[in-house]
């Protein structure tokens, strides 16, 4: 199991060792750690970590030491040379500032304005060569600011990360979010990615560690 694979599930053992991991994101822990051998040895040191927390006496920890008499000095200092250095900045953005207007109006007339928006046809996409078990589909929505990404996913392991994102005609990839599927349930999402549906070559699902990707027909959104 992969440390990039564990990172999220790993930030909820402190709590679960606590007893403070909420029931839902504990059941899709505990399926997980049935399969991570890793992320059970780092559970069972913080579980002993946590036995001896209500060992410990808090009228046995000594005082803090107090900070040196010139540390406030010290602040009041960088405070004032910060708000110098802010108004000489906000100075130099009032000289620019009218030009940066005349680009802010063009940008609001091709982007928001009647007329501005590339908005076209609705794209449904079936994902090809999955396993028997995975089902995936998506339907991807043009809009002036990018593309709106539906995601459908079914039969994958509960409490595993789906992240989405699009490939670019030139190769890029836009991430488009992520999300959890619950075991069980077929898992909507809705999604976003900056990138123009009419530059988009393809689309893809990374579903744990295993990654899908399935062709878009830009020419129907130009």
């Amino acid at each position: 199991m992969t440390t990039e694979r564990c990172r999220e599930w790993r930030e909820t053992l402190g709590a679960h060792a606590l007893g403070q991991l909420p029931e839902e994101e504990r059941a899709a822990l505990e399926a997980h750690l049935e399969g991570c051998a890793e992320c059970r040895a780092e559970l069972e040191s913080l579980a002993g970590v946590a036995r001896l927390l209500p060992l410990a006496d808090p009228e046995r920890f000594g005082t803090a030491p107090a900070p040196p008499p010139s540390l406030g000095d010290r602040i009041a200092a960088t405070i004032r040379a910060e708000r110098r250095g802010t108004r000489r900045r906000r100075l130099r953005m009032g000289l620019a500032f009218s030009g940066a207007t005349a680009v802010a109006a063009a940008v609001l007339a091709i982007f928001v304005l009647p007329g501005g928006s590339n908005a076209g046809p609705e794209q449904h996409i079936a994902f090809q060569s999955l396993p028997p078990e995975l089902h995936i589909g998506a339907t991807l929505e043009p809009h002036a600011y990018g593309t709106e990404i539906h995601m459908y996913v079914k039969g994958a392991p509960s409490g595993t990360l789906c992240r989405v994102f699009l490939l670019g005609s030139d190769g890029t990839r836009q991430p488009a979010g992520s999300f959890r599927y619950r075991w069980g349930d077929d898992s909507d999402a809705t999604l976003s990615a900056a990138l123009d549906l009419s530059r988009t070559r393809a689309i893809g699902v990374r579903v744990g560690d295993r990654t899908f990707v399935a062709p878009v027909d830009s020419s129907e959104a130009t």
